[in-house]
């Protein structure tokens, strides 16, 4: 191994002791950095941290293919104790990295194939899949394998955006599509966060039966919002968390940011009901583009996705 200087200790050993700084450096590509072997193996672990790096359709700023990197990245500096749930959450049945997927020559049907073989991998492993995308396409792709374990599966969407456009810019496979993929499959959804769409969207989610809009401005009106979007979700739910869902003071590095945005703590708190309350088969973090000169965003998803699986841990699926 390199020889470490001095300076680096120091940098380090503000916020990790020199132990895990040590495990860091011989395991800098895993979320965490987690020290012990037996907590990050895939033979060992419930928890496995898959990374779809795929982004062909970004309509406004891209470098979300960068995101998922950033986010294990900004992860090994989130501490293992999570003073919220009084407990080292990796322990409750480990956290394993797997590799990267390749979209060399896959855009469209054979990227979203590639995600759905790898997904279902990793439910027939018996693991519980957490994916770090770049666009939120690659939700379609996971959501093909999780509603092939879970036929009763409905889908929670944190989100600025409905993505329930038939197309855009002719393309089905689209970013701003993504939902109306879900929805075609028969998933029922509810969307917390809703700030911008198309008239087109807006109509359909009167019509339909199976979209349950929470829209910003009415969480905003409606002390009882959690509770209700509570209700619209059946028992088995996968999460779909798009960081621009959050408001840009929170999370400012996304593709397309939204004013008036979910704050930490309101989301934090429905997240953590939804986990009491629900079986959750699976989630998925998008639409992160780092901006250079800030870890700001990647970091703070980073530790919202320990805090999630922590909340599953403790949950329902226990």
């Amino acid at each position: 191994m390199c020889a470490i200087n001095e300076a680096m200790v120091r940098l380090f050993s503000k916020s990790l002791s020199l132990t895990r700084f040590m495990k860091y450096y011989n395991h800098k590509k895993n979320f965490l950095a987690i020290p012990e072997d037996e907590f990050c193996s895939y033979e060992t672990s419930t928890y496995v941290i898959q990374s779809a790096p795929y982004e062909y359709t970004s309509s406004y700023l891209a470098g979300s293919y960068k995101g998922p990197k950033a986010m294990i990245k900004a992860s090994q500096f989130v501490e293992l104790y999570d003073e919220e749930l009084d407990m080292e959450t990796y322990r409750k049945g480990g956290i394993c990295t797997v590799q990267p997927m390749d979209f060399t020559n896959r855009v469209d049907d054979k990227a979203v194939k590639l995600i759905r073989k790898n997904t279902a991998q990793l439910l027939k492993d018996g693991k519980f899949p957490v994916t770090l995308g770049a666009e939120h396409t690659i939700t379609y792709g996971t959501m093909q394998a999780i509603a092939e374990k879970y036929p009763d599966v409905c889908m929670l969407q944190i989100d600025a955006h409905s993505d329930l456009r038939e197309s855009y810019n002719d393309n089905i496979y689209s970013h701003a599509s993504v939902m109306k993929r879900v929805y075609d499959m028969g998933v029922p959804l509810t969307q917390v966060g809703i700030r911008a769409q198309c008239i087109e969207e807006a109509q359909l989610i009167k019509q339909s039966k199976d979209i349950h809009t929470f829209y910003a401005h009415q969480v905003r009106q409606n002390p009882k919002w959690m509770e209700e979007a509570l209700k619209s979700l059946g028992k088995t739910v996968y999460i779909s968390i798009d960081a621009d869902g959050f408001d840009p003071s929170v999370v400012p590095a996304v593709g397309t940011a939204e004013p008036n945005g979910l704050f930490w703590n309101e989301t934090l708190q429905f997240l953590k009901l939804v986990c009491e309350k629900k079986k959750v088969v699976g989630f998925d973090v998008v639409e992160i583009a780092p901006a250079k000169g800030s870890i700001l965003s990647e970091y703070t998803m980073a530790k919202l996705i320990y805090r999630l699986i922590g909340y599953i841990a403790k949950g329902k699926n226990k």
